[in-house]
């Protein structure tokens, strides 16, 4: 049997080559990395969608329209310790510019972060048992103003989902136990990954996809 000092070493040094260990990615999705692909979903009434010079722009519909990343295949895709970064303006309209869908925990399990819906400032997550970013206690409020460029970030980590707006975290859900889903209607066509605008035309830059560590866990 090793000693406690020998065992201690010993654990730091499997801890070291563990963290050493590298991830893979990071996606960069929509700039020219090789990992900016979107195809539009067919919705009626929806606007155009293009992505030009490391912007995707996203029209908008009447009431709806949506884009699917497809720049790695889905099997590849992380759904739980990753985040993803990106930025997004509402060019006009009234309601949310750069709703983003994602998996948790499993493709077929997935939750959409609704940025400025309900009218423009609602800021939260659908579904969250069974209760959209308008019902569940999970969402906050804040202003979005038509032009402005705000910085996003999401986590998704295996006990919650967490969104942070310009450094600051604007909403945090719990997703470990919970009934996760989206809401029923178009957004589905979003899943696994994908954005969709409301009444509104958004734009997003310097989006990139990485996967996270798991959460160290005590011995």
């Amino acid at each position: 049997m090793l000693p406690a000092a020998g065992a201690l070493l010993l654990l730091g040094l499997v801890a070291g080559c563990i963290e050493r260990e590298p991830l893979p990615g990071p996606y960069y999705m929509t700039d020219t990395q090789g990992h900016a692909s979107w195809d539009p979903v067919v919705l009626a009434g929806e606007g155009f969608i293009e992505l030009h010079e490391g912007i995707l722009r996203i029209g908008a519909g009447e009431p709806m329209s949506a884009v699917r990343y497809t720049g790695v295949p889905h099997d590849q895709l992380p759904v739980t310790d990753y985040e993803i970064a990106w930025e997004a303006r509402r060019v006009h309209g009234y309601d949310f510019f750069s709703a983003l869908t994602f998996p948790v925990g499993s493709l077929d399990t997935c939750l959409t972060v609704v940025i400025g819906g309900w009218g423009g400032k609602l800021v939260g997550f659908s579904s969250i048992d069974e209760q959209d970013a308008s019902e569940n206690p999970y969402s906050t409020e804040r202003d979005f103003k038509n032009g402005t460029w705000y910085h996003f970030r999401l986590e998704v980590r295996e006990q919650a989902v967490t969104l942070w707006v310009d450094g600051r975290e604007a909403a945090r859900a719990p997703v470990a136990g919970r009934r996760i889903s989206l809401r029923p209607g178009d957004i589905e066509f979003c899943a696994p990954l994908g954005f969709a605008t409301y009444f509104s035309e958004g734009e997003v830059r310097n989006m990139v996809m990485r996967h996270l560590r798991p959460p160290a866990r005590g011995l």
